[in-house]
């Protein structure tokens, strides 16, 4: 594995829509915003909840776009990692703007994030690469049952390139680039608290 692809429409979607669903009822998952009701009401609901959803996607590519962009300006990397750091940093700048356009005045402002530390070695970077792809999948896979049928086919392709992401690191790293048959997931304040405590996140 060694380029990674622009996502397409087309099977991902089915498979994307399988996972999120069986993932988010076994899982537990956190439903951000109530389903029930009917007529505008409802419509209104469903459309707060997806924002709120949707904010929390952009927050962390927000948070991966910035790693990836310090680490290439941080001139540690060389070969295949700033081969890797620059081709999913890109991806992650369009996976921001095409979050922003969706939600519209609704998107949340570009956070703050720091990565000290974690860009100071080739080492760390990956390490730390590998537990951000993680942690985003985890969000994506724990809350993305969650969105309305509208809101999920704006989104889903993004998951298959986040995971493919993912792999390619854990490749680098010399470890298994699929470790589990599935993904788990995790609720979205577990998530933003881990990076808030790592300082990624401000």
């Amino acid at each position: 594995m060694r380029q990674l692809e622009k996502p397409d429409a087309g099977p991902q979607f089915t498979r994307g829509r399988l996972l999120w669903a069986g993932a988010a009822a076994a899982a537990g998952g956190v439903t951000i915003g109530a389903r029930r009701g009917d007529g505008d009401s409802e419509a209104a609901q469903s459309k707060a909840a997806d924002a709120e959803i949707l904010n929390l996607f952009l927050t962390l590519e927000y948070v991966q776009e910035s790693f990836y962009r310090q680490a290439v300006e941080a001139g540690r990397l060389e070969g295949e990692l700033l081969e890797l750091a620059s081709a999913v940093g890109d991806q992650e700048s369009r996976h921001v703007a095409m979050l922003a356009k969706r939600l519209g005045g609704k998107a949340k402002p570009r956070p703050r994030s720091e990565f000290g530390d974690a860009l100071g070695s080739p080492a760390r970077f990956r390490e730390t690469a590998i537990e951000l792809e993680e942690a985003a999948l985890a969000a994506y896979v724990g809350q993305g049952g969650n969105l309305s049928r509208r809101a999920v086919g704006a989104v889903v392709t993004l998951v298959s390139v986040e995971a493919r992401q993912a792999a390619w690191l854990r490749d680098l790293a010399g470890v298994s680039p699929a470790p589990r048959a599935a993904d788990p997931a995790r609720k979205a304040d577990d998530v933003l608290g881990e990076l808030r405590d790592k300082g990624f996140l401000a």
